[in-house]
């Protein structure tokens, strides 16, 4: 039998003394040194829970998941709880041991990991396994060396019973794995700033910040003061905005609030949103927010660190791995394994598949990382890189997304310095400004700022075609005001008449007809001070739909034509297309239909040639108006859906609620008043949406109509004001016409043709005002049959006739209904001695 020398039993028995990280267990943070020649009594200490926190607020489907995982079962349940520094996950999982100890009466253990202790290395998982062991009894003695033999005797002891471990701060599933239990009936908690994909059969428990309701309850509850007054209210809720909803960070503010009785919210709120640097603010004595996430990046390889704070200087709130590409200047396969380490590190987020973004206060401190560490230049190059990406890929995109004829012949087009494949089709160029739409706006505004002028103009009009198609077009008016703006002080003539011109498109979508043709003016006048030919054709055209909405069809016919004759000259096909069914709009108005079919058909015909399913949709709902002007609904219905078809398919928001409201006409004109009413209602909030107030004119006007078919009278009564309110705010005289015949129906039926023929009388005024043929004929048919009732016979009969003849000559679908009407009334009255009385008095 070998026996050891008095020295070594004194070893064997020494107290393994040093503690790790402040827990009850010890465990040799040194090795095993030797300190003492006496063993000492073994003690057991299996419940080291923390304190719960007090003012522990939100969180409760967290807490719920981790209780509902604590039932018996035959394998470890383990669950991770992963986060951003100061998101609160050693909060949660001592809360929730907390509310456990019942369930696991052999004992709830924690233990402290250090992945990112100040001061300290993460623990050792062989010192972590002698902690652990102590803490259950075992005497020093017969704790094993080496990892294996330490983890196998900690699971050997733990069979049996039921146990509840928290492993807090782990560095990685290596530091944890050995720490595992063995038996069934244990739960593991195990907290990490890094998410441990690799720890077999873990379940992920990922913590987001606050809801705005929870981290205002936390402040009022941490600060021991309840807000009394509204504005306290608003302050606690600015407070807590600006510290990213962060329970680290409130918690530092309501503490430093709750030591000053005497301050208040408001000016408390107020000081904080002024601050120069919110990092400094967000500090307590060795607790900071700032502490917190340098234990993170110091953690990072250079190369990570030099990622993360060029990320900082992102202007847009999120980013892929395009996008860190070019700012990073790597390939986009490096960033994209860059990214997910990051994110794996829970120093970034991943909302969406490929898309990533960093917390606000993380986003400062990379900021403040980069004004440390990296030159002026570097920074400014980094910016260059990713501003020239995104106008070169946006630009790409605008060419499968433009419904309009090219801007420039002269303009250049972009490079970006790491090469990126652009959109290849349609969907992919809109999906790609669906996501990128908030970077861009936010690149323009920073290139805007930084006085980068090529970059703010370019990009927004790249930004143009989708911004007019998907809105808001509040913020596309701002946007190229501010181009046109820059443009006119950097004296680029060119970029200032095409910027008008955009401005002038949304002010026409927006009702404002009278700025719009101010602005497409004004970039005719510079078109033709630059020899720009093909600028004066899209202004003219510009101009040709801005008289057309107010009713001035002459003009738009001359202005149309013009374009059309310098499209020709030019050999450009696209704009002798929008030309064409500019021209054939007109025809439309004035109820030469034969020949606006044949206009529209041209187009129609050319867009198809070119490939330009934009402009087909539009030619096919133009062409269904022709057909529903002259009767033909089954043919207008299947043009109507043909047209809401493309514009689905191009993912055009505005061109489906027009055609909506195409569909629900038809409906009504065939009597499917229900129908009519559903299709106005989709039409009217996707107008709303987009904040197109003159398409929001027409639905109302529509489901107003489909309303008085059903004789729902209240509601046709308020939707038929609003809509002619609103025609009347945006100076369309045609459109307040066609909703005063709609209000003259209905008074009719309601409060008696007395009261309707006034409002009959003004639409007429306002139809011919117009020139508007169609609305002209319903006036005067609504006037003959108010006087008819009203005993104005010879007077009801000349308005009818001049209807009936108005009807048959532009070929309408009322002149059959009219015309036999008119027939009724003069076999009754053939006898009836004439009377002087005029239908427009």
């Amino acid at each position: 039998m070998t026996t050891r020398a008095d020295g070594d039993d004194d070893a064997a028995a020494t107290r393994i003394e040093a503690r790790v990280g402040g827990s009850a267990q010890g465990y040799v943070a040194g090795r095993d040194q030797y300190i003492t020649q006496q063993a000492p009594a073994s003690v057991t200490a299996v419940r080291t829970l923390p304190r719960d926190v007090a003012a522990f607020t939100g969180r409760q489907a967290e807490v719920d998941r981790i209780l509902a995982a604590a039932q018996p079962s035959r394998v470890v349940s383990i669950h991770t709880i992963g986060g951003m520094p100061g998101i609160g996950k050693t909060a949660l999982a001592a809360h929730a041991a907390r509310q456990l100890t019942d369930r696991y009466p052999d004992g709830q253990m924690f233990l402290r990991l250090n992945a990112h202790t100040p001061g300290q290395k993460p623990a050792d998982p062989a010192d972590a396994l002698a902690a652990l062991l102590l803490s259950l009894g075992i005497d020093p003695r017969s704790i094993p060396d080496g990892l294996e033999a330490r983890a196998g005797l900690w699971r050997d002891r733990l069979t049996g019973r039921r146990m509840l471990l928290v492993l807090d701060d782990a560095a990685d599933h290596a530091q944890v794995e050995p720490l595992l239990p063995g038996a069934e009936g244990c739960l593991v908690l195990v907290t990490s700033r890094h998410r441990l994909a690799a720890l077999d059969g873990a379940a992920p428990l990922p913590l987001d910040i606050l809801s705005a309701t929870d981290a205002a309850l936390l402040f009022t509850r941490l600060a021991h003061r309840t807000p009394t007054t509204p504005a306290d209210t608003d302050a606690v809720a600015q407070i807590v905005e600006l510290s990213g909803y962060l329970p680290l960070a409130i918690a530092l503010l309501a503490g430093r609030f709750a030591h000053h009785p005497r301050w208040n919210l408001a000016e408390y709120a107020e000081e904080f949103a002024a601050t120069q640097d919110r990092l400094d603010e967000l500090a307590a004595g060795d607790r900071a927010v700032t502490a917190a996430f340098d234990m993170s990046y110091r953690a990072l390889p250079a190369q990570r660190q030099r990622l993360f704070r060029r990320l900082g200087l992102h202007p847009g709130p999120d980013t892929d791995a395009h996008a860190t590409a070019a700012l990073d200047n790597v390939p986009p396969a490096q960033a994209r394994r860059e990214l997910e380490a990051l994110y794996t590190d829970h120093l970034i987020d991943s909302p969406v598949t490929g898309r990533y973004r960093l917390h606000d206060l993380l986003r400062a401190y990379a900021q403040r990382l980069a004004g440390e560490h990296d030159p002026a230049d570097d920074r400014d190059a980094a910016i260059g890189r990713l501003l020239d990406y995104y106008q070169h890929t946006a630009e790409a995109a605008d060419r499968h997304l433009a419904d309009t004829v090219p801007r420039s012949a002269t303009q250049a087009p972009s490079t970006a310095s790491v090469p990126t494949p652009g959109p290849a089709t349609h969907q992919q160029a809109l999906s790609w400004m669906r996501a990128e739409h908030a970077n861009l706006t936010a690149c323009i505004h920073h290139a805007a700022a930084e006085a980068r002028h090529s970059h703010a103009i370019r990009l927004t009009a790249a930004l143009a075609a989708y911004l007019r198609q998907q809105g808001p077009w509040h913020e596309a008016i701002s946007l190229h005001q501010t181009a046109a703006a820059i443009a006119h002080r950097a004296g680029n003539r060119d970029s200032e008449a095409n910027a008008l011109q955009e401005l002038s498109r949304v002010r026409h979508l927006t009702g404002d007809n009278r700025a719009a043709a101010d602005l497409a003016q004004q970039a005719l006048d510079l078109h033709r001070s630059l020899g720009n030919r093909l600028g004066q054709a899209n202004a003219l055209r510009e101009l040709s739909r801005v008289r057309y909405m107010t009713g001035d069809y002459p003009a738009a016919t001359d202005l149309a034509q013009r374009a059309l004759n310098l499209y020709r000259s030019l050999g450009n096909h696209h704009g002798q297309a929008h030309a064409l069914q500019e021209l054939g709009m007109a025809r439309l108005a004035t109820g030469e239909y034969p020949a606006a079919t044949d206009l529209t058909q041209r187009a129609l015909d050319l867009y198809r040639s070119l490939g330009d399913r934009q402009g087909q949709a539009q030619s096919l709902q133009h062409l269904g108006w022709v057909r529903h002007a002259t009767g033909d609904f089954e043919a207008a219905a299947d043009l109507a859906q043909q047209a809401l078809d493309l514009h689905r398919s191009l993912g055009n928001r505005l061109g489906q609620a027009s055609t909506l409201g195409d569909l629900g006409w038809v409906r009504h004109a065939t009597g499917d008043f229900g129908a009519a009413a559903d299709l106005a209602q989709q039409a009217l909030d996707l107008y709303r949406s987009l904040g197109a107030r003159h398409g929001e004119a027409t639905a109302l006007g529509v489901l107003g109509m489909a309303k008085l078919a059903t004789r729902d009278y209240p509601a046709a009564a308020d939707l038929l004001t609003r809509s002619r309110n609103l025609f009347r705010k945006l100076g369309d005289i045609q459109g307040e016409a066609e909703v005063l015949n709609g209000t003259g129906a209905l008074l009719a039926e309601t409060s008696g043709p007395q009261q309707a023929l006034g409002v009959y009388r003004e639409a007429l005024h306002l139809a011919r005002q117009a020139q508007s043929p169609q609305d002209e004929a319903h006036a005067l048919e609504g006037i003959a049959r108010c006087q008819v009732h009203t005993g104005q016979w010879q007077a009801a009969l000349t308005g009818l006739r001049e209807a009936v003849t108005i009807y048959q000559r532009i070929g309408a679908a009322e002149a059959p209904t009219a015309a036999a009407y008119l027939a009724q009334l003069e076999a009754e009255h053939r006898e009836e001695a004439p009377v002087q009385e005029s239908t427009d008095s």
